[in-house]
């Protein structure tokens, strides 16, 4: 990146770089970012310097397409979802966790399969988040395209599909807050993921609120039921 005195600062940690010092290079405007990244790279910036300050890292910029904006948000949650599944591997086994559910209330089908089916809580976790990412990044059901002005643009027929991602991915916070919560209490602490989760899909309608079941704010929604995939 130039900046305006001419200088260049290189936005990569160099070999030998401390974990310490990772990405520890200023912020950049997202009207500067030249690529069509620069949103998924936009938002990897505000987590970066406050995962707390939910509002400011949903909140959208102005004259960015709002269909771009919710689709590279819930990218985002899927890859930092994969933290949480690597840390649940340490309780949560086929042997201890058989079904994927949330209190004894709540039992979760796997859309994985041909027919909608039981599974393990971690494999259940795992085909998830497989699917989503296939789903996000497959051009058939996600193609997009580049506007004369550099502007990324989704169809709107492919934004009506991220409801049904959330609400499978969301089962993964749900499983652990209410079957591992040691594990759901250190990874929130560090990520705030599930209120950032929260507050999105409420904030764009993706989920009802009946079925947000992790008292965020202390609003406890839980009803019960079986919920199918």
């Amino acid at each position: 990146m130039k900046m305006a005195d001419g200088s260049t600062i290189l936005r990569r940690n160099r070999p030998g770089t401390k974990s310490k010092d990772f990405c520890r290079w200023p912020d950049e405007p997202l009207e500067e970012m030249d690529s069509t990244l620069a949103v998924q790279q936009y938002i990897q910036q505000m987590i970066k310097r406050d995962p707390s300050n939910v509002e400011l890292i949903l909140t959208m910029p102005e004259a960015q397409d709002e269909g771009v904006w919710k689709y590279e948000h819930l990218r985002q949650f899927c890859m930092e979802l994969n933290g949480l599944a690597v840390r649940l591997q340490k309780q949560c086994s086929p042997s201890t966790c058989t079904q994927m559910t949330a209190t004894d209330q709540w039992i979760f089908l796997c859309a994985a399969h041909k027919t909608p089916k039981e599974c393990p809580a971690i494999d259940y976790t795992r085909h998830t988040l497989d699917g989503a990412a296939c789903l996000l990044n497959s051009n058939k059901y996600f193609p997009s395209s580049v506007t004369p002005d550099h502007r990324v643009s989704i169809k709107e027929s492919s934004v009506t599909k991220l409801g049904s991602v959330c609400r499978r991915v969301y089962r993964i916070f749900s499983h652990a807050y209410f079957h591992h919560r040691r594990i759901f209490d250190e990874f929130e602490a560090e990520t705030y993921l599930c209120h950032r989760f929260t507050h999105f899909v409420t904030k764009y309608n993706l989920m009802s609120k009946e079925n947000l079941i992790v008292p965020i704010n202390e609003e406890e929604n839980a009803a019960p039921g079986e919920s199918e995939a």
